[in-house]
């Protein structure tokens, strides 16, 4: 890999505004926060969104203003998350695919989730894959452990290659319940890609304190990276994050030190195949 794709994940589900007040939970403070990293060097949001008390929402109508805004604001890759949170209806889940983003999360198997259980079950992830295929979405393929590789393995092979015929994965670590964040996990994932199509490509997103291990591992491995506000939010140890911007310019430094800068959104389409989605 000659660039570094930078995915900033501002929001995620989990975080309360009242605790982490620089968390950006509306429209105006989302596009804010997207300009800010995509002239920083991201080139996708993964986004989440909140309803008018700041909880998290999978409302329709706000999922395609979103989209529309950020479309509008910036040339960033929209990809939204079909994982929500983890209460969420399957039904409501697949519903997202109709506010038409470029790309969308797609998480290869069932996780335990800290206290809770993050449910994905299998039909349901054929769902997913197979109607992002008729749109045309591509989807990201969120891997909380190693057995999920062997799901997205499986799932190529009955119902094809995505949309655009690139496979991207994103290694999420670090999760309560999930493969830890360490450089041991990282390259056990990255290795296991080999049974995958040729030219898949992998981010990795370290969860709280693996942030910087996870990062490090994944650009020295020749991966790309996931950041923001969803996974972290202390910058270093008695350190709350300040904004996302923080986070991107750190992730933005790590790249131009390995020699691998970061991609604009154009070169990040051509990687993901969504050019050929155009």
């Amino acid at each position: 890999m000659t660039g570094t794709l930078i995915t900033v994940a501002p929001t995620g589900a989990e975080s309360a505004k009242a605790e982490v007040p620089a968390l950006p939970v509306t429209l105006d403070e989302l596009v804010v926060t997207a300009k800010e990293c995509e002239a920083l060097g991201a080139a996708v949001i993964h986004v989440h969104i909140r309803d008018d008390q700041a909880r998290p929402t999978l409302d329709l109508g706000r999922l395609r203003e979103t989209v529309s805004a950020l479309r509008e604001g910036t040339d960033l890759i929209v990809q939204l998350s079909t994982g929500g949170s983890v209460t969420d209806p399957e039904a409501d889940r697949l519903a997202v695919l109709d506010a038409d983003p470029e790309m969308a999360s797609c998480t290869m198997g069932t996780v335990n989730f800290g206290d809770d259980v993050f449910l994905n079950r299998w039909q349901f992830v054929v769902d997913l894959h197979t109607r992002m295929q008729d749109r045309g979405i591509v989807p990201e393929y969120e891997i909380f452990d190693l057995g999920h590789l062997a799901a997205l393995r499986r799932l190529l092979d009955r119902y094809g290659l995505p949309a655009g015929g690139h496979v991207h994965v994103d290694f999420v670590m670090g999760v309560p319940g999930g493969m830890p964040g360490s450089t041991e996990a990282l390259v056990a994932c990255a290795q296991a890609l080999r049974d995958l199509p040729d030219g898949t490509t992998f981010s990795a997103t370290g969860i709280g304190r693996s942030t910087i291990p996870v990062m490090l591992a994944s650009v020295s491995a020749g991966g790309h990276l996931r950041v923001g506000m969803e996974d972290t939010i202390t910058y270093a140890k008695g350190r709350p994050v300040e904004s996302n911007m923080q986070l991107v310019a750190r992730a933005v430094g790590l790249a131009q030190l390995a020699q691998r800068p970061p991609l604009n959104p154009a070169q990040a389409r051509e990687l993901l195949g969504l050019a050929a989605q155009r």
